[in-house]
């Protein structure tokens, strides 16, 4: 997994609805975890209730990842 090959280790934020159609079958947070873990790999996982894979998903939740990752960067 890319997670072990990484030059810099900056902190993560994935947010994840708990009512995405792909969630058990394709997407699989839990095995991003579990490497994060293994790799030391600063991650924050947020499943978020009631959100699907839908537009109104993303839009809910972008301005917080842009802030957080440019928390990171400029670090």
């Amino acid at each position: 997994m890319l997670i072990d090959e990484a030059a810099e280790k900056l902190p993560t934020l994935v947010d994840q609805g708990d009512r995405d159609d792909f969630l058990l079958n394709q997407l699989k947070p839990e095995v991003l975890v579990q490497a994060a873990k293994a790799a030391h790999y600063p991650l924050t996982l947020r499943m978020q209730p009631g959100y699907d894979h839908s537009y109104f998903f993303i839009a809910s939740f972008i301005e917080g990842h842009l802030r957080h990752h440019a928390a990171a960067l400029n670090s």
